[in-house]
């Protein structure tokens, strides 16, 4: 098959799903076109049978902002032209399946398929705002296939938007191989004797409530010799920086940036942080299950799907700090109680093999083509 993927080229779970997929799809035979604003983060080399496409910005006096879902919408015809293309798989209902519909629509000839994977927030906050919630269910509705990411956001879209069309429940997925490999040079280095490691991954939103992981870690600092690693950036960063120093605890924060590949640095961790106000999945908590790294998260959103309370770690209420520490130090105090939970955390990483994920995608792919004929 030949297709089409346009995502968010940023360090969240949606671009890295999208782009981890296509590479999957590529090892499997199939053509991949990517289609995006920027080179995508876990796209540094291109491989056999990918292609990138970079969506050029556009200046005119008359355009008080720039119309990226219409310059979107014009590169996926010109790509689907010169490539071929059968199916344009997009993940965020706004602004992508908007413009790949537009893009379907102007070039008829094609017979292009949308397939739509809702991550999270194109349901919960952009496409449930009144400004865009008619696009919003226009765009679900009229895709060819449509996925979300958990029975929990599966839930959330048919209630905000009364959608009466099939959606599939497709999770996200790790390579579980990839995670048991050898680390091959750890940054920061790693931790001193009889010290614990936590750590928290994200693109430090306001949502990841960053302030309660340096809370959190201040609590067990009391009890334990603990660092913590905060990996990723964003607008929220400066609030935790600035938290750890009047907390006391800033000397034992190391705040790496944006890495390209987690798995490395995933295996210096002993616990991971997940204190979101809401997750549609957590796809780094199930990147750090699948490092042999128990999540102690919020119990929000698709995070039960994938952290298995009391045995992968646990699930407190947002904001519950106490909680958390508590749970930190149930896990972290005794070896092996630790090893018990990092166990188990293996063990159901495996249940989100890409293999058998990518598989549902090939699957769905196969059946929006089918219907054609």
């Amino acid at each position: 098959m030949r297709i089409g993927i346009t995502c968010y080229p940023t360090h969240g779970g949606s671009g890295v799903v999208a782009t981890e997929l296509g590479k999957h799809l590529a090892r499997a035979g199939h053509e991949v076109a990517f289609i995006s604003y920027a080179a995508l983060l876990r796209l540094s080399e291109i491989p056999e049978r990918v292609s990138f496409h970079e969506v050029e910005g556009y200046s005119y006096p008359l355009l008080q902002n720039y119309p990226h879902g219409v310059a979107l919408a014009s590169k996926i015809v010109s790509v689907a032209r010169m490539r071929h293309l059968q199916i344009l798989h997009v993940h965020y209902a706004i602004p992508f399946a908007a413009s790949a519909l537009m893009a379907k629509y102007a070039a008829p000839e094609l017979d292009l398929k949308v397939v739509t994977t809702l991550h999270g927030t194109d349901i919960t906050l952009v496409g449930s705002d009144p400004t865009f919630r008619p696009i919003t269910r226009w765009a679900i509705e009229q895709s060819d296939a449509v996925t979300a990411v958990s029975q929990w956001l599966h839930d959330e879209a048919v209630k905000e938007f009364a959608i009466r069309r099939p959606i599939d429940v497709v999770y996200n997925f790790i390579d579980p191989e990839r995670h048991a490999r050898p680390c091959p040079g750890c940054i920061p280095p790693v931790s001193c004797s009889g010290e614990v490691t936590l750590m928290h991954i994200s693109n430090f939103r306001p949502v990841k409530r960053t302030e309660d992981v340096v809370r959190v870690f201040a609590r067990v600092r009391e009890h334990l010799e603990a660092r913590l690693l905060m990996v990723g950036d964003g607008p929220a960063a400066g609030a935790a920086q600035q938290l750890a120093v009047d907390l006391g605890v800033a000397d034992r924060v190391c705040f790496v940036g944006i890495v390209e590949q987690i798995e490395p640095i995933l295996q210096q961790a002993d616990l991971l942080l997940l204190p979101s106000e809401t997750e549609s999945f957590g796809l780094v908590a199930l990147e750090a299950m699948a490092s042999g790294v128990p999540v102690v998260a919020t119990h929000v959103g698709g995070l039960p799907e994938v952290v298995s309370h009391g045995e992968t770690g646990f699930l407190a209420p947002v904001g519950d700090v106490d909680a958390m520490a508590a749970y930190a130090l149930q896990i972290l105090g005794d070896r092996a109680v630790h090893r018990r939970f990092a166990d188990a955390s293996r063990e159901r990483a495996r249940l989100f093999d890409y293999r058998e994920i990518v598989g549902q995608y090939e699957a769905i792919y196969e059946r929006v083509l089918w219907q054609s004929h």
